[in-house]
């Protein structure tokens, strides 16, 4: 199953560091010789740094674990590019950091032909022998491969970064936990899946056939290394679970699992038999991108790698480490956190100094952001204590939390002895930056009407992307809504009623609302997000509520009088009334004035005149010859009058907002067609809400307009639409039955003097719809 996680976890660096990881691997392994040499490796991979910026120019840097004692050196290495080229490249480096453990670079450059996605992989014979979950291990060949998309969208594209080494140790009976450390430089979402170790069968000599790429096939008898297989037993005594406290769903006793989570924590509860053992993942990089308001991710590449770990025999308890909750801080803001850990213990292994270390892609030496600190206070025992520190700042802000994976490693003997190897114990924490709230959110009124919104300069305007900037959301609601966010939390809840009604680079800080109406109340917020492919949003700002003084005219009922019978016979009849708008108080509305009233049957531009009223207190008309049997219409009001008492002033406007009449759908037999129901839905575009009160639903049996309709159900609609399902017990097959809903809506402002709403309860009918059953 694919499994999204965080794309900001830790980083790790320096071959002196690995030394100091490794060191104890060299007493690990087993005492049987080995015919061959590799044990682990990844490929990674990024897009031209260089000055160019060739986004078809891809650098490569291939990892190989190789046991040094063995006499195939692996001087150089050939990488197959997925295009049907490979180019073959001597070590770069050759680091033995045990007596058994050397870690060998190679670095490729390759150019590709054009946009595409591309599999490079690399293949070499053979595996180091002996490996428990690969029977003839030494006889198969060792596959690695690394997936890439090559798209002029993506930018400067990374591959996921393994930080922490492919080698590793675990002890027999314990639980095993390792994080490979996994980071995006570019923000992308990161999955994680377990996937069986490769090899590629009959791989020809070089020089490799033209258009050559190797073809893997799971590795040959290769079983998970939780496998209940007896080959995996010692003696009768097959591998189980052991108590984890971190897992609820650990079953003392029951048969080993083997399992990856969305942080990239590897856990195999619990190893048994002694021996080497290859476990072999996929990181798979996720792209976010946003259409038409909805989030999609596309898989953009993978990185595959195998790696090794050795069981051995200890009495040796792990130590148990304690990390902070997850949590987030804001950019600019200063978060610090304590990490502590307790040796294990029992009679025959006293506790021991324990050594507490981190890597995260906000860490040194290789930090991408501002570096964050980790520093040890003490080692215990008791306790060992560690604390983590960090001042992330703007370019830090990412839709998917930073992961920090803490490790905890004892010492039961310095230098570490093979009868008593040292364990650890690791876990991983989430830490999302978010933006900071903007500040200084004000309303003003002005004429037209209009509402201008202000506030301060955003400290987080600009974006690490060249010519992208983020972007400020403006959102609106009638009356004011006291809300105050939840710790972590950025935007605005739907829950909050705020529709969005503008936006604006981050940089500017002004913005002119003009699709007010007079004696509203209007709550407005704002908040900022973030470009791709990182992502990220700020807290939302402070509220910002204003009263518009006077009132504008505005739309009240869009109601259904008569359906007309066919398309050819325009008799339908659709009554729009509208509330009289007030002037501010001091003023006058100016003659000429008046209301013009258009018409749509598409919902939107052009609207068709028709009809001009000049008498304010002539709010109501009737729309005749329609064909309401198959429209809906919508409608349009402009309230206009002149700006001044002077002849031949200039013309002031207020257009209220659009209201369609309700439109009625039925569907005879149900979503399955066959059973004896009628499903209705409506569905209308309206400025006042339908949602708070409820709608009628009318029937009447047969076409006869004689027979009388009767009311069957009152059902609470949504903003813009309604269901109901008519399965009256009464109905009959070969029956027609005809239907219309009445709706019942409000506006939200204006209130009287008492706080009550002053336009409720308003009616609207559909059209009539008859099917037969």
């Amino acid at each position: 199953m694919k499994i999204l996680s965080s794309s900001k976890p830790p980083r790790r660096g320096g071959a002196w560091l690995l030394g100091v990881l490794l060191v104890a691997l060299g007493w690990l392994l087993p005492t049987a010789a080995h015919a061959t040499h590799l044990r682990a490796g990844d490929i990674q991979a990024k897009v031209d740094t260089t000055p160019t910026h060739n986004p078809n120019r891809i650098f490569f840097k291939l990892t190989l674990y190789r046991d040094p004692t063995s006499p195939a050196d692996q001087p150089n290495a050939t990488m197959f590019f997925g295009d049907g080229t490979n180019m073959t490249v001597n070590r770069t480096a050759n680091v033995r950091v045990t007596p058994i453990v050397a870690i060998c670079t190679y670095y490729f450059d390759h150019t590709y032909p054009g946009a595409a996605s591309y599999k490079a992989s690399i293949v070499e014979v053979n595996r180091v022998a002996n490996v428990v979950n690969i029977p003839g291990s030494v006889n198969q060949s060792f596959y690695l491969s690394t997936d890439i998309t090559i798209r002029p969208g993506l930018g400067l594209n990374h591959s996921p970064v393994l930080r922490a080494p492919a080698i590793d140790q675990a002890a027999s009976g314990q639980i095993y936990k390792h994080n490979p450390g996994a980071f995006d430089a570019d923000g992308d979402s990161l999955g994680f899946r377990l996937i069986q170790s490769q090899q590629v069968l009959n791989v020809p000599n070089p020089p490799y056939p033209a258009g050559y790429n190797p073809v893997p096939v799971p590795c040959s008898g290769f079983e998970y290394a939780n496998s209940n297989s007896p080959k995996f037993w010692i003696g009768n005594q097959a591998p189980v679970q052991v108590p984890d406290p971190a897992d609820p769903t650990t079953v003392v006793g029951a048969p080993a699992t083997l399992k990856i989570n969305t942080r990239g924590q590897i856990t195999w509860n619990a190893p048994l038999r002694l021996g080497e053992y290859n476990i072999a993942f996929a990181v798979e990089e996720w792209r976010r991108t946003v259409v038409d308001g909805q989030t999609f991710y596309r898989q953009i590449g993978e990185v595959v790698r195998d790696m090794q770990v050795t069981v051995v025999a200890t009495e040796n308890l792990r130590p148990i480490i304690t990390i902070p909750n997850d949590t987030c801080v804001v950019a600019g803001t200063f978060i610090g956190k304590n990490v502590t850990a307790v040796d294990g213990m029992s009679a025959t292994s006293p506790q021991t100094p324990v050594l507490l270390t981190a890597y995260g892609g906000m860490l040194p030496p290789n930090a991408t952001v501002p570096a964050a600190t980790f520093t040890q206070s003490t080692q215990g025992p008791p306790r060992a204590v560690g604390r983590f520190q960090w001042t992330p700042d703007c370019s830090s802000i990412a839709s998917q939390p930073y992961i920090v994976v803490f490790k905890a490693q004892d010492t039961p003997h310095v230098p570490a002895q093979a009868n008593d190897p040292p364990l650890i114990d690791e876990k991983a924490w989430r830490i999302t930056v978010i933006g900071p709230a903007p500040t200084g959110l004000q309303a003003t009124p002005v004429s037209g009407p209009q509402v201008l919104l202000n506030w301060a300069p955003y400290p987080c305007a600009t974006s690490t992307i060249p010519g992208v900037t983020p972007t400020t959301l403006i959102f609106r609601r009638e009356n004011c809504f006291a809300y105050t966010p939840s710790p972590c939390e950025t935007g605005i809840p739907a829950s909050a009623g705020y529709t969005q009604i503008g936006s604006v680079p981050a940089n500017v800080t002004a913005y002119a609302d003009r699709t007010v109406l007079r004696g509203h109340t209007y709550s407005y917020r704002i908040y900022v997000t973030f470009p791709l492919p990182a992502g990220g949003a700020s807290i939302v700002s402070n509220e910002a509520c204003i009263t518009l003084v006077g009132r504008s005219a505005q739309i009240t009922n869009v109601d259904v009088l008569t359906t007309n019978p066919n398309a050819t016979t325009l008799t339908g009849q659709i009554s729009v009334k509208w509330t009289q708008p007030r002037p501010t108080t001091g003023s006058v509305f100016n003659a000429p004035l008046g209301y013009r009233l258009s018409r749509s049957s598409t919902g939107a531009a052009p609207f068709t005149l028709v009809t001009t009223k000049t008498s304010i207190t002539d709010t109501t008309y009737v729309d005749t010859n329609l064909n309401t049997q198959d429209l809906q219409y919508t409608y349009q009001l402009v309230f206009f009058n002149a700006a001044s008492p002077q002849p031949g002033s200039t013309e002031n406007t207020e257009t209220s907002p659009l209201a369609s009449s309700v439109r009625l759908a039925v569907v005879p037999g149900g979503s399955t067609g066959t059973s004896k129901t009628n499903a209705l839905t409506w569905a209308y575009q309206v400025p006042w809400d339908n949602s708070k009160l409820p709608t009628i639903i009318y029937r009447r049996t047969g076409t006869a307009t004689t027979n009388p309709y009767v009311r069957i159900a009152t059902v609470t609609p949504g903003a813009t639409s309604g269901t109901y399902t008519d399965s009256d017990p009464t109905l009959q097959f070969n029956q027609t039955y005809c239907y219309y809903v009445q709706t019942a809506g409000q506006y939200a402002t204006p209130v009287n003097s008492l706080n009550q709403l002053i336009y409720n309860n308003l009616l609207n009918k559909s059209q009539e719809r008859c099917v037969a059953l």
